[in-house]
């Protein structure tokens, strides 16, 4: 059980809005058939910013919002599946934008899973380690990787970041479980931002990297049978019940996934939280900006007991459970 408390949560959302119907003048589609199958009524694109800069707009909230001098950071995560490049890694840009000088910095690659992996990895990088102090972002341009001619995904995705900063020293929050799960002999379920190797020398063409592609029927599966499994494994681990849980914070693939989950789970939907409908799938920022929104609403208040869960591409699924 590790003492790391959520000190600050932030989020920066791209102003462009496309709606279902800015989306029917695209390709074969309307607003009826995206919200009774996903819950989404819009989502947010980025236009002229990347990754690192929505990410680096959250960190700099975060810092004025803590009043952290920005050299007693430690460490920089940024959990993302499109970063600026292969390299230099999107925490390394952020690192360098906000000077934190001190702080070790990479990226986190799990997909929907991101935000939650990094969470498991700064606790491991804080044990041990009193005042320690982290800051994690889950932050996505998701729409440079998708064909926006292709219904079945063109659909469900868009653009945000969001992250909390958190410090080792506090005695009434804790990271009570943790509990991690990879498929990858289901690997091919879900895909973005493939690459080929060369088949000739010299080559005659540059790298080229592939939108996504996604089987909904097997990932829908999977989403509504893993993260069940994994909630009740940590509750076990934490030793606690699924009743006592006071908000299930999930990622928001699909509303139809949330609330199939909460049905089996056999608990009320009132407890699962729902924002797919402004902002649609934003992978690896997804819980991060749900979680600011119910912290800055009042909705979440010190004490709860959160469940943190992410799932997606891997296939992969993370479950935490948090006291807030």
């Amino acid at each position: 059980m590790e003492k790391l408390k959520i000190v600050e949560t932030a989020s920066y959302i791209p102003p462009k809005t496309v709606t279902n119907d800015d989306l029917s003048q695209l390709m074969e589609t309307s607003d009826e058939w995206i919200t009774a199958r996903t819950g989404i009524k819009e989502r947010h694109i980025s236009l002229g910013e990347n990754t690192s800069d929505l990410c680096t707009k959250v960190a700099s909230q975060l810092l004025q919002q803590s009043s952290w001098p920005v050299e007693t950071l430690d460490l920089i995560i940024v959990a993302t599946m499109s970063p600026d490049s292969f390299t230099p890694a999107t925490a390394a840009i952020v690192q360098g934008n906000i000077g934190a000088v001190n702080a070790v910095s990479f990226d986190v690659s799990a997909a929907c899973s991101g935000f939650v992996y990094g969470l498991d990895v700064v606790s491991k990088f804080m044990t041990g380690r009193q005042g320690m102090r982290a800051m994690l972002i889950g932050g996505e341009v998701l729409s440079k990787v998708v064909d926006w001619t292709e219904r079945g995904t063109a659909v469900l995705f868009g653009d945000g970041a969001a992250g909390v900063l958190l410090e080792n020293n506090s005695a009434d929050s804790y990271l009570l479980a943790s509990v991690l799960k990879t498929y990858g002999d289901q690997h091919e379920k879900l895909t973005a931002g493939q690459t080929q190797p060369l088949t000739e020398f010299p080559p005659q063409t540059s790298t080229v990297i592939h939108p996504f592609t996604m089987n909904g029927q097997a990932v829908y599966k999977f989403a509504t049978h893993a993260v069940p499994e994994t909630i009740i494994a940590a509750c076990q681990q934490a030793g606690v019940t699924v009743d006592q849980i006071d908000h299930f914070v999930l990622h928001q693939a699909n509303a139809r996934i949330v609330k199939a989950i909460a049905k089996r789970m056999k608990q009320p939907l009132e407890k699962f939280p729902l924002n797919i409908a402004k902002y649609g799938n934003t992978s690896g920022a997804s819980e991060p900006i749900l979680l600011d929104e119910l912290v800055k609403n009042g909705q979440i208040k010190r004490g709860q007991l959160l469940v943190l869960s992410g799932f997606g591409g891997g296939l992969t699924v993370g479950t935490q459970i948090i006291k807030y």
